[in-house]
């Protein structure tokens, strides 16, 4: 499941539109606005896509740390998880505190 940034609304991982406000999910949504925000951040050195345990081949298959550039989209394209893609970022920070 995809959350819109702008309303709030879910809907599933093939959605593009928002359904409630007809926002570019592929932009707009959650997890593209916080990859945004690491990608922006002087902090943040790597990302890592973290994929669980049991999740499907195809997001097994992208479970790694990469540069901030070249880190995969989420949700994972031909995720195959019952409840939808379940994979999250994770930012690797080069310091803790300011």
């Amino acid at each position: 499941m995809q959350t819109c940034s702008r309303c709030n609304a879910q809907s599933a991982d093939s959605a593009v539109i928002c359904p409630n406000c007809g926002a570019d999910l592929r932009e707009l949504s959650a997890t593209a606005m916080s990859l945004r925000r690491m990608r922006q951040s002087s902090r943040v050195l790597t990302i890592r896509l973290v994929v669980p345990d049991n999740a499907c081949p195809a997001c097994q298959a992208v479970e790694g740390t990469y540069p901030k550039e070249t880190v995969p989209t989420l949700p994972v394209k031909g995720c195959s998880c019952p409840h939808g893609c379940t994979c999250f970022y994770e930012p690797m920070l080069s310091e803790i505190y300011p």
